[in-house]
This record gives structure tokens, C-alpha cells and sequence, in this order.
């Protein structure tokens, strides 16, 4: 039994970002640091910061005393949550990732100039919660090709689109291309949009495929990306791809000696489920685990040392 294991995996800059963000809090004020939503898409993160201190909230009302120290999670947040924040007195920090934090940016300048802004993306994600309330009553969210072509906007000449972060250009060609179609005049956003972890893990997880018989995606299943990267998989004919949290959803029955096993992690997923992962599989009587490099990682989005909570408006 093979073990092949996909480079690049797990952890972007903008999750270890949000989750430095976090341990950084808590060594300078101690707990309780108060965090709205998971601070990333994943349950072994979320418990291992509960049990240094963390209270994980989803609504602000949920923070009963006024100064409590709260951190924005790395989906990003809506200005009428800033605006909430300010009006209880609560200390802000936003972890936002940096390139949500530019799509935010570029909702706003188009709405400033009276367009239409057609947001691509999953419309109960938080990711996309949070940007379409930078303009609610400019930003249509659209999932599919179908809505696309039900799109009525009152000036087709002043239209533009974003996407979710979390979406490779993969994800969205074709209802880029059906946009395209319907309104010639649309604004593209930069490339720079897109989000270089999410394009580069389903970029391995397709080379992944070309050499394995089953396929085991680590993740949580409220990760947007990860429940994607088992898509993809079975998209390029390993119809054999799962979405596990760990090591403790593997059997011995589902393998044997005969297969290559692939393996990946979406970008909320710390290394060391990875590890345990493999470490039970040479239980099983895996006897190779090499590595599949596809593209080398040296993004990071560095914060501030100082680390100030602030009752203002981080925009």
C-alpha cells in the first residue's frame, strides 16, 4: 500500500494569519478573548484555542459585558457588525484575510459609483455574508449559470463582478463566461483576486489524481474549499475521494494492499491531522509515503506586533 501525499496542503497564509492574530491576543490580555464565528472553517482549531480561553460567538449580542475584547474571523465581516461593535463598547480586531479584505475594498468603490456588483459565490457562506453587506442594496449574489441568466440589473452598462475568495478559477469559469455573455460591458475584478491556496491545493489535488486509487481530503464540513477539493477529485475519475475531519474516520476494510492512497487538506486544516492521518495508515500496513510537489507556498500576510483592540471601525 502507497501513501502519496499533495504539496501544496492545509494551512494559507490567511488562516495562520487569523490564527496568529488569536494566540497573539491571548498572550498579551489573557482570556477571555471573544471571537465572532469560527476563526477558521475547522473543529480541531476551534477546540484547541476554546480550551486556552476563547469564547467562539456567532452574534455579537452573545458578549453580555461592554469592553470584552472580540476578534472578526477570517471571513470578514459586514460594516453593520463594526457599526454594532462600536455601539457596545467592545474592543475590535479583524482577521480578516487580506484578500477578502480587497474584495471588500472593491464592493465599495463600485458602489460608490453606482453600479451593479455581482457577487460569485455560495450565498449562505459567512465569506459572502460579510462582503455583500458593503452594499446590500448593489450586490446580487449569483451561484449558478441558471441565475445568471434570470439577472435583471437596471443598467446593464454599470455592472461589475467579484467572487468569493474561496472559489478557483476553475469554479467560476462558466458563470464568469455566461456574465461575459449577458453584459458585455462588465467589470472584471483583478486576478489578484482570486485566492492563490485555493487554486494551487485543487491544482495538486488533480495531479493527486492521476496516480491514486481513493482519495482522502482532510477537512471540516463546513470548509468551503476542503468539501471542494473532493469535488475535484471525483471530477478527474477517483470516484473513491472522501471528506474526513481525521484519523479516527478510517477502518481497515477500506483498503488494500494494492492501493495508492492520495491524500490532501484544505487551507483551514493544521498539518498535524495530516500526520495522524498517515501514521494510521502505516498501521494499516502502508510501507511508501512520498510526497507530490506541485508548486512551492511563500505567501504570509503579516500583522501588527502591537495588536491594539480599538473600539472604531477597522476600515
Amino acid at each position: 500500500m502507497r501513501v502519496i501525499v499533495a504539496k501544496p496542503r492545509g494551512f494559507c497564509a490567511g488562516v495562520d494569519r487569523a490564527i496568529e492574530i488569536v494566540e497573539k491576543a491571548l498572550d498579551m490580555y489573557g482570556p477571555p478573548i471573544y471571537v465572532r464565528h469560527a476563526i477558521v472553517h475547522n473543529k480541531r482549531v476551534v477546540d484547541s484555542l476554546k480550551e486556552k480561553g476563547v469564547v467562539f460567538v456567532e452574534e455579537l449580542e452573545e458578549i453580555k459585558n461592554e469592553n470584552e475584547r472580540v476578534i472578526f474571523s477570517a471571513h470578514g465581516v459586514s460594516p453593520k457588525v463594526w457599526e454594532e461593535a462600536k455601539s457596545r463598547n467592545l474592543q475590535s480586531v479583524d482577521a480578516v484575510c487580506p484578500l477578502v479584505t480587497k474584495v471588500h475594498s472593491e464592493v465599495r468603490h463600485y458602489a460608490e459609483k453606482g453600479y451593479t456588483i455581482v457577487l460569485i459565490g455560495h450565498r449562505n457562506h459567512v465569506e459572502v455574508i460579510g462582503t455583500s453587506g458593503e452594499a446590500p442594496e448593489q450586490v446580487v449574489v449569483v451561484e449558478s449559470i441558471e441565475e445568471v441568466k434570470m439577472l435583471n440589473v437596471s443598467n446593464p452598462d454599470k455592472i461589475a463582478y467579484v467572487t468569493q475568495t474561496t472559489l478557483s478559477v476553475d469554479d467560476t469559469r462558466d458563470i464568469v463566461g455566461a456574465l461575459k455573455k449577458r453584459f458585455p460591458q462588465i467589470v472584471s475584478p483583478s486576478k489578484l483576486d482570486i485566492c492563490y491556496a485555493t487554486q494551487n491545493r485543487q491544482d495538486a489535488v488533480k495531479e493527486l489524481a492521476k496516480v491514486s486509487d481513493i482519495i482522502f481530503i482532510m477537512g471540516s464540513p463546513e470548509s468551503s474549499n476542503s468539501n471542494r477539493l473532493v469535488e475535484v477529485a471525483k471530477s478527474c475519475g477517483v470516484e473513491n475521494s472522501y471528506l474526513i475531519e481525521g484519523a479516527e474516520n478510517l477502518n481497515e476494510d477500506m483498503f488494500d494492499k494494492k492501493m495508492v492512497i492520495g491524500i490532501s487538506s484544505g487551507a483551514s486544516t493544521p498539518e498535524v491531522v495530516v500526520q495522524e492521518v498517515i501514521n494510521k495508515l502505516k498501521d494499516f500496513g502502508a510501507i511508501e509515503v512520498e510526497d507530490l510537489n506541485v508548486k512551492e507556498e511563500f505567501t504570509r500576510f503579516p500583522f501588527s506586533d502591537s495588536l491594539e483592540f480599538s473600539v472604531t471601525q477597522n476600515q
